[in-house]
């Protein structure tokens, strides 16, 4: 079988992260649990964002102006003091909602977001980001608890930004399971009434077949099981699951929140791409192909690095300023 090399570069973000987590200090595994403290999220190592894409394994080609263009503009600094995650951060009068971004499986608040939270701040929003459903207190990787326990996580990281930053509401932007779980939050946890926009990247609504490769796990007796309780938030995620059968039954929307989905035909995770699509009133979905043939963004490149996905996140979150998307967005 011949490799594609459009695959082979959709697949660079997901490689780097397996990459980077590989290549972890064995020592992590064994830390106490980070907690919160002021302006510091829970979970969340100290890092300067520079540092941290220095230790990824796409970070030079991250910091090269000719890829991340929009990320030398910005004013590195600790989280917590200039940089996003900086709770004295108080919303203008353009964008009087903080953007809080939930990342997908595997991934943590900080790696996840290298670059669209540069990207939102540059424009002028107070950008906030946690990282949810760990296990085993690796401060690296999240989202693989249970999802309703994630929702609740998020949940109250939401009362903390709103409390810090004195918004009625907040905006939320999440990445693949982010996207799906922050609808948990909405549904179940109280997140209608504190969130104006959601806006999903590849988001896992309606469940995902892998194309085809859940249906070996009902082939072989008690794995499916063992994986749900080892990594609960991944099996949830399976086309079908008892959650997302909770999660969408009587509808996939709430009245009073707007809904953005940003999609990829070359997603290689949630198949097929458009059972991410949600239906109902004010839903605006989109593929990111029909606004650039061009495009070739996979599941991970969709939230890390695609300028396209960013342009069409910001006219979501201010769409009375929305500018047509392009190639050259």
């Amino acid at each position: 079988m011949k490799l594609r090399w459009s695959r082979l570069l959709t697949a660079l973000p997901v490689l780097s992260l397996v990459t980077g987590l590989a290549a972890a200090s064995p020592a992590a595994a064994t830390r106490p649990p980070l907690t919160a403290s002021p302006g510091k999220p829970a979970g969340l190592p100290r890092l300067t964002p520079r540092t941290a894409l220095l230790r990824n394994p796409l970070g030079p080609l991250l910091l090269k102006p000719s890829v991340g263009a929009a990320l030398p503009h910005v004013p590195w600094a600790t989280a917590g003091h200039g940089g996003w995650n900086d709770f004295s951060c108080k919303p203008s009068f353009a964008h009087p909602r903080p953007v809080v971004l939930a990342h997908g499986t595997l991934a943590n608040g900080l790696d996840n977001w290298l670059g669209l939270a540069p990207y939102l701040m540059a424009r002028g929003y107070c950008v906030f980001s946690l990282t949810y459903g760990q296990l085993l207190g690796l401060p690296l990787v999240g989202g693989v608890g249970p999802v309703d326990a994630s929702a609740r996580q998020l949940a109250a990281y939401v009362n903390r930004v709103l409390d810090a930053t004195g918004a009625r509401k907040v905006d939320i932007v999440g990445h693949s399971q982010g996207g799906m779980m922050s609808r948990v939050y909405l549904k179940f946890y109280g997140g209608r009434h504190k969130v104006h926009t959601l806006v999903g990247l590849a988001p896992n609504n309606h469940g995902t077949d892998l194309h085809g490769l859940t249906k070996l796990l009902d082939a072989v007796p008690g794995v499916e099981k063992i994986l749900h309780g080892l990594t609960p938030g991944v099996i949830e995620q399976e086309v079908g699951s008892p959650l997302l059968r909770r999660l969408n039954a009587g509808g996939d929307t709430l009245p009073g929140v707007h809904y953005t989905v940003i999609s990829t035909r070359y997603d290689e995770i949630i198949t097929p791409h458009r059972s991410e699509f949600l239906h109902g009133r004010d839903v605006h979905n989109i593929v990111l192909q029909d606004l650039c043939p061009l495009d070739i963004s996979g599941h991970g490149s969709i939230g890390l690095l695609d300028r396209i996905a960013f342009h069409e996140t910001a006219n979501a979150l201010d769409p009375a300023h929305a500018t047509p998307t392009t190639c050259v967005s």
